[in-house]
């Protein structure tokens, strides 16, 4: 027999009645139940009307608040993405470029970005790569993964303001972050070696740990151009892009000036 304790025995805390908020509404806000704040009292009715079952107003009930929540989720990722414009691959015109369409549309399955691979869309100006690289984003977004749109000049002013304000490690992070990275436009201006190192570092490090999407208008064999004229630099860049990753080639002219090759014909 075990001796007395000299202990005095635990109690559980209880909550007071008054601790919750004393309406069905305002508890149902107290649990962040927005949607059904708003439409208990329909989708009762509704479950009346229909004689619902007990578990089937309780599914309904979950269905509509989870299909609301996920809404919700969407409408914060796409802000995050910092897309410039809505593209979706219904819009692309896919009779003006010369591109693998069974190629592109085995990417909007989204294996790369569970894969952890990237993507990169090599072409002249005005064919569509942005288009894609948006419209793929947008795809992942709705998937749900967290995505982030930005040209890569951007990028690498905001890396070298950054690093001159000691903020470098904070400001990569954000870059780093993503489940998805889409690097707009790569090439259009040339980087000086701050800008090549400070590109190589971004890529280097999202390197199988997150996916890019790369758009440019250079072939691979004169991207040394764009990294002042470093082939070091350029060739780690370009091995731990390519290592695993799809290129996509468009061709042609461009979709801008379509209307005035029409004209030009018809003169």
């Amino acid at each position: 027999m075990k001796p007395p304790s000299d202990k005095p025995p635990v109690s559980t805390p209880s909550l007071h009645p008054m601790a919750l908020p004393d309406t069905f509404e305002a508890r149902l806000k107290y649990l962040k139940l927005a949607h059904l704040a708003r439409h208990h009292e329909e989708l009762t009715r509704e479950a009346a009307r229909r004689r619902w079952s007990h578990a089937e107003f309780l599914r309904q009930l979950i269905e509509a608040e989870a299909q609301e929540r996920q809404q919700h989720a969407l409408v914060r990722r796409l802000k995050a993405a910092r897309f410039p414009v809505k593209k979706t691959l219904d819009q692309f015109q896919w009779d003006w470029p010369k591109v693998n369409e069974a190629q592109v549309r085995h990417l909007f399955e989204l294996r790369f970005v569970s894969e952890r691979t990237n993507v990169v869309f090599c072409g002249g100006v005005g064919l569509g790569k942005t288009h894609l690289a948006t419209a793929l984003g947008y795809a992942a977004c709705q998937a749900g993964h967290a995505v982030l749109f930005t040209t890569a000049v951007d990028a690498i002013n905001t890396l070298v303001a950054a690093q001159a304000a000691h903020r470098l490690k904070e400001e990569l992070k954000r870059y780093l972050t993503p489940a998805l990275l889409i690097l707009d436009e790569i090439g259009y201006l040339p980087l000086d070696k701050a800008g090549a190192d400070l590109l190589f570092q971004l890529v280097s490090q999202r390197y199988e740990r997150g996916s890019l999407i790369v758009t440019t208008n250079k072939a691979y064999k004169h991207w040394t151009s764009i990294f002042n004229n470093d082939a070091g630099v350029t060739s780690a860049i370009l091995d731990r892009l390519l290592h695993r990753a799809d290129t996509v080639v468009l061709e042609g002219r461009s979709y801008r000036m379509k209307d005035r090759v029409v004209e030009e014909a018809q003169a």
